[in-house]
């Protein structure tokens, strides 16, 4: 459940110029999450949200973690944590994690910055992974099943 509510918070804070805890903790209860200040709080640590300038002059929540930055083990957990099943066919591959996290799983995949995927897509619960060559997919499924295990 904290990964679907965590995923949940990075989808608000993405489509919503969210000031405050408060507004957080109000928007995620109208998604369907129960949460209290104290729990977004650290879920807001544990993300490593930042509160930056908005557009309108205030200041909002937006996600920390710059791609220069190295790889955060949040992520790696995020992925091992989620990930049910991976499989592939030709130049594509399907992962199936649990219910609300394929996004997150999704993140973790594009912040590992794999060289051979073109790009993914996340549902609720499965991930599209395209990759560049059919040849490149044994690997790239052996190091996910590497990270996994």
């Amino acid at each position: 459940m904290r990964y679907a509510r965590q995923n949940k918070i990075l989808d608000i804070i993405s489509s919503h110029e969210v000031e405050t805890q408060e507004k957080l903790v109000e928007l995620l209860r109208k998604s369907g999450y129960q949460a209290t200040q104290a729990t977004i709080s650290r879920d807001i640590k544990e993300l490593q949200l930042i509160k930056t300038l908005s557009s309108g002059g205030r200041y909002k929540y937006t996600a920390g973690a710059m791609p220069e930055q190295p790889l955060s083990e949040r992520f790696v957990t995020i992925f091992k944590e989620t990930i049910k099943s991976i499989d592939s066919s030709g130049n594509l591959i399907v992962i199936k994690t649990l219910s609300g996290c394929a996004s997150a799983a999704a993140e973790a995949i594009d912040t590992m910055r794999f060289p051979h995927i073109v790009g993914s897509i996340a549902g609720d619960n499965t991930i599209l992974l395209v990759i560049n060559d059919p040849a490149n997919v044994p690997s790239i499924v052996t190091q996910f099943n590497d990270m996994i295990f």
